[in-house]
């Protein structure tokens, strides 16, 4: 059964050349979106994860924070050399990166979004896609850390001025993933290192029951992982990327889908149908069930519940991303890059009788498509906007297609 959606009223962010503006979301009168905020100049903007707060980055130094309940600006943040920045989930606390002068200066700063006031200072050297944002939060903010030099730094999330109050010792410690809803684990990823092999381990983020790891899962030939915690926080998906096939069938390397569990019931590999790397994989919002994109070409979908067990086979295309809508049983499978553009869109029922049934809403073929995300209102349960090559300068569109494939 859908859920009602609870948020605010749909807006969609809109980033061009010169700025940002926000337009109200479906349904749209004569197939054209209203505004809801004029453009603004801004360099990038990002709303908070609730929604609550907007993000926007006037210049190489202003930071302004927009309340999403009437889109006002309250309050701005003159941050000089700034080259990152983010929210806190909740929009209590903006965090920003600058570039440092000296190897003293601490350039990480956390402000408190309703003072304005700086409650915690570090140093990083540089920000990467594993270590950016430097501390990491909860979905509800009641948990804060951050990555450290073999350790893993926490903090209480209300009140910083305690500084670390626990560090969980993790020699080799490379990248960390903090489960969002609840707060209460977090995964830890170990490289390889003088012929011992990679490890992926679990472990509880209260600090009385971090003795030992909940989960633990080791690996061979593996160059960097992707984590993937699920709503509840009992699931963990690993993506283990090689470098090199050793078949010699991939020039991209090798990928695995391995499955861990908090309470250590399942430590190892999904096992897929079709030889072949991962392309995606992705949890539903429920937790209950994640979908995955693999194989050679063409590439072939199948929907697991958490126990691991196939639920549903999605069929074969020429796909590389998957989707789930935020609210209900529906699915979309699309194809980027080099891929022709396809896009299918199912929807996913669970009758009484506890067995999926699947329904084909649309199917579309889209020429140089590059990207989709699905949005959610009370009259369309599922949208995509998708648009055109960025590299070329003619023919750029975004459209919304209903979930009937009706633009």
């Amino acid at each position: 059964m859908m859920t009602p959606c609870t948020s605010p009223q749909l807006a969609i962010l809109v980033r061009e050349l010169d700025g940002f503006s926000l337009w109200n979301g479906p349904p749209f009168t004569n197939s054209k979106p209203s505004l809801k905020l004029e453009r603004t100049p801004c360099t990038s903007a990002r709303f908070s994860e609730d929604g609550s707060k907007l993000m926007v980055t006037k210049s190489e130094s202003v930071i302004g924070i927009y309340d999403c309940s009437n889109y006002k600006e309250i309050r701005s943040f003159d941050v000089p050399r700034v080259l990152a920045s983010t929210l806190s989930p909740c929009g209590t606390y903006l965090q920003t990166f600058q570039k440092a002068t000296t190897p003293q200066e601490k350039n990480v700063v956390l402000w408190r979004v309703e003072t304005g006031d700086s409650v915690y200072q570090l140093f990083q050297k540089n920000v990467t896609k594993t270590t950016w944002p430097s501390i990491r939060f909860s979905s509800d903010e009641a948990v804060a850390c951050r990555l450290a030099t073999n350790e893993i730094q926490f903090f209480d999330a209300k009140d910083f001025s305690k500084g670390i109050i626990n560090r969980l010792r993790i020699p080799g410690v490379a990248v960390f993933e903090l489960s969002k809803t609840p707060g209460s684990h977090v995964a830890a990823f170990v490289p390889e290192s003088k012929g011992a092999p990679a490890s992926v381990q679990i472990f509880a983020c209260a600090k009385d029951l971090q003795s030992l790891p909940v989960a633990r899962r080791s690996f061979f030939r593996c160059s960097s992982v992707q984590l993937s915690w699920n709503s509840g926080s009992t699931g963990l998906l690993v993506v283990v990327q090689s470098d090199v096939d050793k078949t010699n069938q991939s020039y991209y390397g090798e990928s695995k889908l391995n499955y861990l569990t908090t309470d250590g019931t399942h430590e190892g590999l999904v096992h897929l149908r079709k030889e072949g790397p991962v392309h995606d994989v992705q949890w539903s919002y429920s937790g209950s069930e994640f979908a995955v994109v693999y194989g050679f070409m063409p590439a072939k979908a199948t929907v697991f519940d958490k126990k691991c067990n196939p639920l549903l086979e999605l069929g074969t295309g020429p796909y590389n991303t998957i989707r789930w809508n935020p609210k209900g049983k529906i699915l979309c499978l699309a194809g980027f890059g080099n891929l022709p553009g396809d896009m299918v869109c199912l929807s996913l029922l669970i009758p009484a009788f506890n067995f999926l049934v699947m329904f084909l809403v649309f199917d579309k073929h889209l020429v140089d498509l590059v990207s989709l995300f699905s949005i959610c209102s009370w009259t369309k349960v599922m949208s995509m906007m998708k648009h055109y090559n960025p590299i070329m300068f003619i023919a750029n569109h975004v459209h919304t297609i209903g979930i009937l494939g009706l633009l």
